[in-house]
């Protein structure tokens, strides 16, 4: 192999007959297909599309130069993967999701999307962090110093503004469970376990106060999760089953006080001695 370098433009490498790997300083995560050389400003361009570790491998990018921090365009072009990602994913689920469909919908070629990212395991796991991450958030904030009812009204509300910004999401994260979570089972174990079993003894700490009616905690969570979420993933039944005149604005908000007045009356302290 031939090596060469030009100031300005980064490492330049030939890799085989009439294809030459080369990288801009200035743009360094858009790398492109083509042979030959162009000429630009007196300056020698060679751009092949390839994928991102080969890029690495051909180009012979240090750990310094891997680990640089993104630019605005290069966050902007993950971003958009991501968005693209996840409606892919959150209609076909990971199996029927293809890389095709997602460059297709990111508005890039697959060898361009494929630099951002080397797969598509790699995409979807990262919605999931990100997704379970964001998911986890209102159960971490329930404060063992607060109203018992205050606080579980707040989780409530929520988890069904979340239902109701945030349905692709919640198909998402659906679809790896219902898949029996074969990219998500670790984090489930590692990440999900301990913080519900936290906050499980936050909830029977109220109970033994006297300050709501004995249950299950597990339980309690269970039911939780699955009467906010059923907003997001079965919006469209919910909608059809409700009509158009009930199946407004007002969708979500009425549903967040019936569960409000559900959950409430019923672990109410009044309760357990009724």
């Amino acid at each position: 192999m031939l090596g060469m370098s030009f100031a300005g433009i980064g490492n330049l490498r030939r890799m085989g007959r009439g294809e030459t790997v080369a990288y801009d300083d200035h743009d360094f995560n858009e790398p492109s297909v083509r042979r030959g050389f162009h000429m630009a400003g007196g300056i020698t361009k060679v751009i092949c599309r390839i994928s991102r570790a080969r890029f690495h491998q051909s180009c012979g990018l240090t750990a310094v130069e891997k680990a640089r921090p993104l630019t605005r365009i290069q966050t902007k072009r993950r971003r958009k993967i991501l968005e693209a990602a996840l409606e892919i994913f959150s209609t076909h689920g990971f199996r029927g999701a293809t890389i095709d469909q997602i460059a297709e919908a990111a508005g890039m070629s697959k060898p361009n999307l494929l630099y951002y990212f080397r797969s598509k395991e790699e995409i979807h796991s990262t919605l999931i962090k990100r997704l379970l991450d964001d998911w986890l958030q209102p159960l971490r904030d329930l404060d063992a110093d607060g109203d018992p009812m205050a606080e579980l009204q707040s989780y409530i509300r929520r988890k069904m503004e979340m239902s109701r910004d945030f349905p692709r999401e919640g198909r998402l994260f659906t679809n790896e469970i219902l898949q029996g979570a074969p990219h998500t089972l670790e984090m489930l174990q590692d990440v999900l376990k301990p913080l519900v079993d936290e906050k499980v003894k936050v909830i029977a700490g109220w109970m033994k106060d006297g300050r709501i009616a004995r249950t299950d905690p597990y339980h309690l969570i269970f039911s939780l999760w699955a009467t906010t979420q059923h907003y997001a993933d079965f919006e469209v039944q919910v909608r059809a089953v409700l009509g158009p005149d009930r199946s407004g604005e007002r969708l979500f908000e009425d549903g967040a006080q019936f569960l409000e007045q559900l959950y409430l009356n019923g672990l109410s302290p009044e309760a357990s001695r009724n």
